[in-house]
């Protein structure tokens, strides 16, 4: 997760959405990956979304079946989707999104579906550091748009 929580810093650096992700194969890193939303405008930018596309491009194949990912915050539906269609066995989370999460907080797309391929789920990982990366990032882009609606 510290791996994960590195590229989340440099999210945070460009003034993205702190989520940073990685993927292991064979306790090796093949892919790492941060959100690019706003640096790249588009909407599927998300750190697991990347990592997937890299860890497929190195694999040579779609099916990560042998993988696991480690993401500082709780997939989204369309990264958890893409999770499944990937076939990555274990995904390890940092903390929860009580927002848009779907492994658990809002939904569960890995247990309340019966979808084609199971996906082992582990939560809680350095949960404290990935908090606070979000929070830290929250309260500083607060106070940036503060900061720009006096001038």
């Amino acid at each position: 997760m510290q791996e994960a929580l590195k590229q989340a810093k440099k999210a945070f650096n460009i003034l993205e959405v702190p989520v940073g992700a990685i993927i292991v194969k064979d306790n090796t890193i093949i892919a790492r990956a941060y959100n690019q939303k706003e640096k790249k405008t588009d909407t599927t930018q998300h750190a697991e979304l990347i990592a997937i596309q890299k860890a497929s491009k190195k694999l040579k194949s779609w099916r990560l079946n042998d993988c696991e990912m480690y993401v500082t915050l709780e997939p989204c539906p369309m990264c958890a989707g893409a999770i499944i269609q990937s076939r990555i066995k274990k995904v390890y989370i940092g903390t929860m999104d009580e927002k848009t999460g779907s492994c658990g907080s809002v939904l569960n797309l890995f247990e309340d579906y019966k979808f084609n391929h199971n996906v082992d789920v582990e939560t809680g990982i350095c949960k404290d550091e990935c908090e606070k990366i979000l929070k830290d990032f929250f309260k500083e882009l607060r106070i940036l748009n503060k900061n720009k609606t006096k001038v």
